[in-house]
Parts: structure tokens; sequence; C-alpha cells
């Protein structure tokens, strides 16, 4: 341990003289800091009240002609991603009305087709963030919080409503699923890899704290059935057959399509404290970095052969520096931030496909629907370097989005990046990550960087503390607090207890080799609690850190698992 703690000095140290040839020599002081932060909080509200007076309640606002449309399943879809934005941003009051609002107006017992990944990211992931932030909001929780609560029974209704996604032979899920009446038989088996394996933190997250194990059981399954897909060489491409485990796009990259199964390797396995995961993480990293880096670029190769297919850089790709300092690889994080920043100062934003020995954008990917992965990168190394490199990114984000986005109405994303022509769309993930990130890169004492006072909550454990540090940022900007997944912890134990009294009771005598079924429940049929006679099911497995998380994520930005 103190052998990596010295490399890891060592190694932040020869990262500094290339922070500073790149940087303009701009230092920000406190003032300075405050700035940003009143200008991003006027931001944020020029966006959230204009989303209110002109689209709610639909999905997302429209800037351009003041009106709203609905894109990923008629859910208020701003409303609930901006939820937990309030509340690091200081208004308590507006969380909380909105909180109840959302209680009142959400129906997801609809029959509209939703896209799986995103209703999990953004609508899971966003319930459940505010779930866990209500106390701290000032709400006036339910006895027995966090593992009861109205936004978390809101959270598991929605999550229920995916699972019929998940009953396929492989494990892996379909990529849309009707709200109402499940899988429809026409639906496509093909999706994209994040689409399989990017569901561990919020069903983790689910069943940590509701005690019902199958929304872990099934997140788990699907990302060891990818697992096992993986090329001769390591690597997966980026849209499979979920049906025959066959790759229809063999293109291999970490970014559409890809990106936040690599990031989740990683939280997840900060979050669980899961050797297994982050075992795979570092296996695919070492493919990753011999076959697609060149010069601190990562194209696009195929995934059999590792021959370059596509010489471009994905906006979508630019939060790799920041899932890098969180495993202590800051050096290349850092060359390849710079790589990203020499982009966003060439357009003013990022365009969605860079073409990188042509210096150029691609053609009909020239847009820019304001991204947040190059300004959630920068937040993390600011945090791991205290470089103020970092904060000048930041800068230019603000400047950039005032002068090219903002709208009367609002802010629009960028259709071409060459001239600036404007789209008639603000996507939801604006105010859930984009704002939110900028706003955390300026205010690094924020609580969700920085402990605080810490809360107690009345779980089934007796020692149940929660807002000690360590909170996990979801792919779509959420925060998760490690903390309750050990509050909650002994709900699974009494179950088990009570599921082994049960079958106890329920054992006929002397049962036959014969008579005993093999058979499983399908993924997304939660089992009763009196199993069948001679079944058993193990309790999710329980991880209470020795360290309060905070300390691992101390040094340098970095995560130490416990074998370091």
């Amino acid at each position: 341990m103190l052998i990596r703690l010295l490399c890891t000095a060592v190694l932040a140290l020869s990262v500094f003289p290339l922070l500073m040839n790149n940087a303009t020599g701009h230092e920000f002081t406190d003032s300075d800091m405050e700035h940003y932060r009143e200008r991003i909080k006027t931001m944020f509200y020029h966006a959230y009240n204009n989303y209110l007076d002109n689209a709610f309640p639909y999905d997302e606002l429209r800037p351009l002609t003041c009106d709203g449309q609905d894109t990923w399943g008629s859910f208020s879809l701003t409303l609930i991603d901006a939820l937990d934005t309030l509340l690091i941003l200081g208004n308590h009051s507006e969380f909380q009305r909105v909180a109840s609002l959302l209680q009142d107006t959400v129906d997801f017992d609809i029959d509209v087709n939703a896209s799986v990944f995103e209703t999990n990211i953004r609508v899971v992931g966003g319930l459940l963030s505010a779930h866990l932030l209500s106390k701290r909001a000032g709400m006036e929780v339910e006895s027995g919080w966090p593992c009861s609560g109205p936004l978390l029974r809101m959270a598991e209704e929605a999550a229920r409503k995916l699972l019929p996604a998940f009953q396929t032979q492989t494990g892996m899920p379909y990529g849309t699923v009707n709200l109402l009446k499940g899988v429809s038989p026409t639906e496509t088996p093909v999706t994209c890899t994040a689409g399989v394996g990017t569901f561990i933190l919020e069903f983790a997250t689910l069943s940590r704290l509701t005690g019902d194990p199958i929304f872990e059981e099934v997140a788990r399954r699907a990302l060891r059935s990818l697992w096992k897909t993986r090329s001769d060489i390591g690597l997966v491409g980026n849209h499979i057959d979920v049906l025959t485990k066959k790759w229809v796009a063999q293109d291999a990259g970490i970014g559409a399509g890809v990106d936040s199964y690599f990031e989740y390797l990683v939280k997840g396995a900060i979050m669980l404290q899961d050797e297994e995961l982050l075992n795979m993480f570092h296996e695919y990293d070492k493919a990753i970095q011999n076959y697609t880096r060149f010069d601190d670029w990562y194209l696009w190769v195929q995934m059999h052969k590792g021959t370059v297919s596509m010489p471009v850089f994905q906006s979508l790709e630019a939060f790799w520096p920041g899932l890098q300092s969180m495993v202590g690889d800051l050096d290349s994080a850092v060359r390849t931030f710079m790589n990203y920043y020499s982009v966003w100062r060439q357009f003013g934003g990022l365009p969605e496909f860079y073409n990188i020995p042509q210096g150029y954008t691609v053609d009909k990917r020239e847009g820019y629907p304001l991204r947040p992965e190059l300004i959630e990168s920068a937040m993390y190394l600011f945090k791991a370097t205290g470089d103020h490199t970092f904060l000048q990114l930041g800068r230019d984000a603000v400047e950039s989005l005032e002068t090219i986005s903002r709208v009367d109405c609002g802010y629009a994303s960028v259709k071409d990046m060459r001239d600036h022509k404007l789209d008639n769309r603000m996507e939801s993930f604006f105010l859930a990550e984009t704002i939110k990130y900028l706003y955390l890169l300026f205010d690094p004492s924020n609580f969700l960087l920085q402990p605080q006072a810490w809360e107690e909550g009345a779980g089934p454990s007796e020692d149940c503390v929660l807002g000690a540090g360590g909170y996990i940022f979801n792919t779509e900007a959420h925060p998760l607090d490690p903390a309750a997944l050990h509050c909650c912890s002994r709900r699974p134990q009494e179950r088990q207890e009570l599921q082994d009294i049960l079958l106890h009771l329920s054992e006929p005598p002397a049962p036959t080799q014969d008579s005993q079924s093999e058979d499983m429940p399908m993924p997304g049929q939660s089992e009763s609690i009196a199993l069948k006679p001679g079944a058993r099911r193990t309790a999710p497995v329980l991880s209470c850190p020795m360290q309060p998380f905070s300390a691992r994520l101390s040094v340098l930005g970095q995560v130490f698992s416990d074998n370091t």
C-alpha cells in the first residue's frame, strides 16, 4: 500500500509540468469561483424556469419555439433529471415542491414504448438520488428511511417496468420495453453494449434499499453474459444481438454505444466494493490501451483484429479522463484531456465526431447537444490535482454556452459547430449533468465532493450513517450514497432468515433427487418468500468497508481496493 502511495505521488508530480505547459497562467481566486458559481446558477434557472413555464409536463423544452415535447416516455423527464441539481444549488424549497409534485403527477402505468437504458439512468437514477437526498433537503421522511419512502417506491415501480426486458436466455436485456405490455414480440433483439452493461449502480442500490435481490441479480447476470462475449484480443463491439450473443456492429472503442459500460464497471466496483467488476475493467483497459490508443487519442478498431476502423474522436469519449483519474491513471488522463480540450477551443464546444487526422468535424456529425462529458472530466481532474487548467475549461464552457446556445426560452443544442446554427432541443441532461458538473467544478467544497455534516438513518442497522462522503455519480450525474446500501443491509438478512424458517417448516420428508426441480425463475419474476422445498437463495453479498469511503477517494482522487 505504501509503495502504491509513493508511486502515485511521483506520478502526480510528473503530471504537473504537462499541465503548466498547457495553461495560460490564470489562477482563480475565491472571488472568481464565487462569480462563476453565481453565473452557473443563473444559467440553471434560465433553463429551468423556461421549462416550467413553457414545456411542463412534457419531457423536454424546445427552446426555439418555446414549447415542449415528449422524448423518452412522457415522464416529465426534465423535472426528474433536475431534482437533485436543485438541492446541489441550495434550493431546498423547490426540491420539496417538485418531489411532491412528481409523486402526484408521474404515472408509469402507461402504454408507452420506453428505452430501458434511458429510463434507468434518468428516471430510476434520478428518483433514487432524490430519495437519498430528501432528508438533507429538509423533507419529512418516513420511519425507516432510507429503506422506505415515496420516491424510493416510485424508483422501484419504474424499475419493475423494465424487468421484462431482461427475460432472455442470455440475461442481456432488450433495448425497448412497453411500460404497460412488456416487450413486443416484434421488438428487435439488437441493442448497444452500454444498453446491456449500464444497470448495476441503480439496480444494486434498489436491491440493497428494498431487500428485493431481483434487480441486482438481473444486472449482474447481464454484465457476466456480456463479459463472456469479448473477442480473443479482449475487446467488445458496440451493438449485439441479445438473443444469440452475436456482435452486429464490431467496432470497438470507448465512445457511443459502449462508454457507460466501462464507467459502471469502475463505479460499481467502488460503490459495492466488488473486485470482480474492477478486474473486468482492468482486463478491458489492457486491451483498450494496446489496440485503440494512439498518441493519447482513442480510435475505433475492429474488435477481433485490432485494426483501425474509424480514426475519430467522439464527444461521448470525453468522460474517459475522469474515469482514468478514479483508477489512478492521472498522467494518461491529463494528456488525453488536453487533446479533447484543444477540440473544444477550436469550435467552442465538442462536435459529436471529430476526424483526428484531418483535424475537423465529420459530415453529419457536426452538432453539440450541450453534452457534459468534458466538463465532468474537468471536475474529477481538478479534484485530483487542484490545477486551475481544468477551471479554465469550466470558464470556457460558461462563455460558450452563454454566447452560442442561450436563447430567450432556454439553451438550444447546436446543430453545427462550424457556424453555430442552433437546434430546437434542450435535452434533460443539460440540467442533470452539464450544469451540475459545471457548478461542482467551481464548488470543490460542496457536500457531494467534500464530507461535511453526516446524517443518521432509521434503517434496520443500528449504525446507520449517511452523507459521510464518497458519493458515486451514475452516468446521468445522479449522486448515490454508498453508505445507504449498508444502512438497509439487514433487511435482506432478515428476509433470508424468514425464508429459512418457512423452508424448514414446509420441507417434505426425505425428498428424492428426481423430485427436486432445478428450474430457476426467469429474471424479472420476483420469488415468493416461501421458496420451493429444497430451494435456497444466497443473500446478496454485503460489504461494509473497514475505512470510510471518503478516505478511499482522498488521495489524488484514486480508489484503492482492499488487496492493494
